[in-house]
């Protein structure tokens, strides 16, 4: 069964059209990715500053072996010549973990 990873970023509000410009900019960059399953950026609706990036993985070997590749890292901005890292959007993140308890096509 799969895996959830929930990244819950806070973005001030004037911040949070730029976030989802940054991860459409990387549409289908998980191509391939083995263990991958699907990605969604979620936006708060509710007065909410915390944007959720929900993850499903195959297993939690996939998810690690994508956090320890080059791609993970050049994404999150490691590898970037100075001066090229855009600034951060957020202002503070947490991992969540889940696993699929019940699931409905």
């Amino acid at each position: 069964m799969s895996i959830v990873k929930i990244n819950a970023i806070t973005v001030p509000a004037d911040s949070g059209d730029e976030l989802g410009r940054r991860f459409a900019a990387h549409s289908g960059s998980m191509a391939g990715v083995a263990g991958f399953e699907g990605f969604e950026l979620l936006q708060p609706t509710d007065g909410r500053t915390q944007w959720l990036v929900l993850t499903r993985w195959a297993d939690e070997q996939s998810y690690d072996a994508w956090r320890s590749s080059q791609d993970f890292a050049r994404s999150h901005g490691g590898g970037a010549a100075e001066g090229e890292r855009p600034r951060p959007v957020g202002t503070s993140s947490e991992l969540w973990s889940y696993t699929v308890a019940v699931e409905q096509p």
